[in-house]
């Protein structure tokens, strides 16, 4: 159930985009899979194609760092830091954040591209979630269409290693939203249009778990 303090982050998001209503407790769902998943020193495994490569790498920058909160490392992360270096650990004790680990899966182009002329063009996110997949992380495919085949690839491996899957996309869903343990389909058909959807609601998630995990 959501947490009543995350509540307003929902409320703004479709006060200022009322088409999403109809998705909320998709969009809710999706929220709490990916809390649940840091709650257990999980992590998020972000891909997508073209535009959505770009949000990909735009979701993993809000949750690597400071979204809107103050992220202060932990004093025992301080101490440890000084102790190492008393110079170069009291700066980065101050200057460090806490992350919210995230790993965008097109940003890593030597493997990406020699996988891609190796072996197979479309099983590149695939072999990276075999990678860094683990039990208890969540992947969030990105696919305007919901039929990009190496997202569908990709989730095929996350499903074989307990990885949640969490798809993000528009018109019908695609076959995308048939193996996700929530698929969130934005009520647009026109890739640019859907794409503009999608990023308030990553926006919105991002300042859910910033609230929930750094909030006072």
């Amino acid at each position: 159930m959501l947490d009543s303090k995350l509540e307003k982050h929902i409320e703004l998001l479709l006060s200022r985009y009322p088409v999403l209503t109809s998705i909320r407790q998709d969009i809710e769902q999706a929220y709490l899979i990916m809390e649940e998943c840091y709650l257990h020193d999980g992590k998020l495994l972000i891909a997508g194609n073209g535009g959505s490569a770009a949000d990909s790498e735009h979701i993993a920058g809000e949750l690597m760092k400071r979204f809107k909160l103050s992220r202060p490392v932990s004093p025992e992360m301080k101490k440890k830091l000084i102790s190492v270096d008393m110079e170069r650990g009291a700066a980065l004790a101050d200057n460090l954040e806490q992350p919210l680990m995230a790993i965008p899966l097109v940003a890593h182009e030597a493997l990406t591209t020699a996988y891609i002329n190796d072996v197979d063009g479309l099983g590149v996110f695939a072999q990276q979630l075999l990678g860094y997949g683990r039990a208890g992380d969540v992947f969030l495919g990105i696919s305007t269409s919901g039929n990009s085949k190496n997202i569908l690839n990709a989730t095929v491996v996350a499903r074989a290693s307990g990885v949640k899957v969490i798809g993000l996309t528009g018109a019908d869903g695609g076959e995308l939203a048939k193996v996700s343990d929530v698929s969130v389909i934005v009520p647009e058909t026109e890739t640019y249009r859907i794409q503009e959807l999608h990023l308030p609601i990553y926006h919105c998630w991002c300042m859910m778990l910033e609230e929930h995990f750094f909030g006072n």
